[in-house]
């Protein structure tokens, strides 16, 4: 493993950097946790709130805090406007310039019962302000609860089609992907597809085939793929999204693997290390930053640290990321050139007569 130098942090801090795949609720800092708990009456123990957000080696419990926010904690739109804007600040403060980030509406709206266009209109008033103060341009992504069922996705969709706004750029698909596959929301992604919507779907999560992902790219016809992990298990499957320039936004600290491998071979047998030698586009993201202890740089940080990959990768992570991105081809493209060069700017300023780390 490479070791993460003050020069490398310094220079992973300031490089630009967008963020397609972070989910609100996983984003809530503590101290605003704790404040909604002690509104509601403290229904949920210190005890438990710490455990929450503490990550040992195997962590465990990220599924219970978002449903917890949703059953016990959330009650107003004020409370999203909080959760957006201080996790788009806290963004903004890593040199996060466009965030993708998702929400599941279905919880907000039949367990914490605040009116969809409520809630939206909360979240997107803090995309608005956090543009207008922090600089950082922002799209929700309203995620399907695969949890809830087929008929749920497709109520969700609508609320969307029949609310629509520049800010909700698309919807996604998370939560437990066992039991859930792709192949189930069909109609939701369909009515989505036909009403403009972009969209993304979690596939080859928590361990599940490959053919997770392949459902989410032609069934369900998705633009990118979040997770996606298990696609490495079927080379020539692999070949066929490498030449498709599917993006996989990928997780460092995705709970799965750190569960399920050895602590001595994590980081050399986690997919995410065997992803770009397949010609994969992949592009790293921090998912549930707070309760995953992870900021945008602590991300990239592990990219060179945990998987070895060097200033070439990172700079191909980065435009993959930009064209990934759900913003108009002119800003794309301006951004493509301008980013590109500050990164090689940035890599002159820190590593000035070195390659840099990484391989």
């Amino acid at each position: 493993m490479s070791v993460a130098t003050p020069a490398l942090e310094s220079f992973l801090h300031a490089m630009p950097k967008v963020e397609l795949h972070c989910h609100l609720f996983g984003s809530v800092r503590k101290a605003t946790f704790e404040d909604l708990n002690r509104r509601a009456g403290s229904p949920l123990a210190a005890q438990e709130i710490d455990g929450f957000y503490t990550r040992g080696d195997k962590p465990v419990g990220v599924l219970r805090v978002l449903r917890a926010l949703d059953a016990m904690l959330v009650r107003g739109p004020e409370d999203l406007y909080r959760m957006a804007i201080e996790y788009l600040l806290d963004a903004a403060g890593q040199n996060v310039r466009h965030a993708e980030f998702s929400w599941n509406p279905t919880g907000t709206v039949r367990v914490s019962r605040i009116p969809y266009r409520e809630a939206q209109d909360a979240i997107v008033r803090a995309i608005r302000d956090a543009r207008a103060q922090f600089g950082i341009s922002g799209r929700l992504i309203a995620a399907i609860d695969r949890e809830a069922g087929p008929k749920a996705a497709v109520d969700m969709v609508e609320w969307v089609l029949h609310n629509r706004c520049e800010e909700v750029a698309g919807i996604g698909i998370d939560y437990r992907e066992v039991d859930h596959p792709p192949e189930l929301f069909e109609q939701a992604y369909a009515l989505a597809r036909a009403g403009g919507l972009r969209t993304t779907a979690h596939a080859g999560e928590f361990g599940m085939p490959w053919t997770n992902v392949l459902a989410a790219l032609d069934v369900l016809k998705v633009d990118r793929i979040d997770h996606g992990y298990t696609v490495v298990d079927a080379p020539q499957f692999a070949a066929e999204c490498a030449a498709r320039n599917v993006l996989f936004t990928v997780v460092p600290t995705n709970s799965y693997y750190l569960r399920t491998l050895p602590p001595e071979r994590w980081a050399l047998d986690h997919p995410i290390r065997r992803m770009p030698a397949l010609g994969l586009r992949i592009h790293p993201n921090t998912d549930d930053p707070t309760l995953h202890h992870v900021t945008p740089t602590e991300t990239w940080a592990r990219m060179v640290r945990d998987f070895g990959f060097g200033l070439d990768d990172l700079r191909s992570f980065m435009l993959n990321g930009i064209a990934g991105a759900w913003l108009p081809e002119e800003t794309r493209e301006r951004w493509q050139a301008d980013w590109a060069a500050e990164f090689d700017a940035l890599r002159a300023r820190f590593f000035a007569g070195s390659a840099g780390p990484g391989k």
